[in-house]
Formats: C-alpha cells, sequence, structure tokens
C-alpha cells in the first residue's frame, strides 16, 4: 500500500482544512479506511473511520460534528473535512486502514492502534 497524505499547513483558530490521502495498492472496497493524529509529545490516537462500504462513520469526542471523513473511491482518496479548528487539533494526521470486516462497524475500532500507512502531513493551528 502506498499513500501521500497532503493538505496541513497552518491556520488560524477557527478556520477550516481539507486533508487527503491518495492511496494505491488497494481497493477502498476490501479495506476500512481512517485517521490517526499525534500531538506534540502525546500517543497517536485514531480520530475518525469510514467502513468498507462508506456506510459507517465515526470520531473521537474531541472531532465529532467539526471534522467528516469522506471517501471518494474513483480517485483513490481518502478526505478529512476539518472545520472550527483549535489549537489542540495541532497534530501530524496520518490515514491507515484495515482489511478487518468490522472495522469501523463502531467506535472502538478508533481505538485498533492501527499503524499509519505514510509519512503523515502537519496540521498547526495558532490562536
Amino acid at each position: 500500500v502506498h499513500v501521500a497524505e497532503s493538505g496541513g499547513g497552518l491556520v488560524q483558530a477557527g478556520e477550516s482544512l481539507r486533508l487527503s490521502c491518495t492511496y494505491s495498492g488497494l481497493a477502498f472496497d476490501d479495506y476500512g479506511m481512517g485517521w490517526t493524529r499525534q500531538a506534540p509529545g502525546k500517543e497517536r490516537e485514531g480520530i475518525a473511520c469510514i467502513n468498507w462500504t462508506g456506510g459507517s462513520t465515526y470520531y473521537t469526542d474531541s472531532v465529532r460534528g467539526r471534522f467528516t471523513i469522506s471517501v471518494d473511491s474513483a480517485k483513490k482518496t481518502l478526505y478529512l473535512q476539518m472545520n472550527s479548528l483549535k489549537v489542540e487539533d495541532t497534530a501530524t494526521y496520518y490515514c491507515v486502514g484495515s482489511a478487518a470486516y468490522d472495522y469501523c462497524s463502531d467506535s472502538s475500532s478508533l481505538y485498533r492502534g492501527l499503524k499509519p500507512w505514510g509519512q503523515g502531513t502537519l496540521v498547526t493551528v495558532s490562536e
């Protein structure tokens, strides 16, 4: 699997960004996918996932209502729309995936500790 995350940058609190993860070497309908992030000095945390049908999504409490995960399987791209960004959203964001049939069937999937596929994209939110 090869991925390229992009879309990160420096923004002010309250602004928006859209992250992209372009992937190859897999078909989305074989995998569920998600986003994790790692803030400086903190452990990596799963924040959003979407199952292989695209019909199920889950979010961690800290981003629910502000972030939206989606996928365009024709473009082989996973997205994370991030609105109302907060300083505490500052982190490196990574896309992840799982071939497990039950991935993202409930919120516990966010805590499976999936390893990132790529190098990530840095998001910095200033006050």
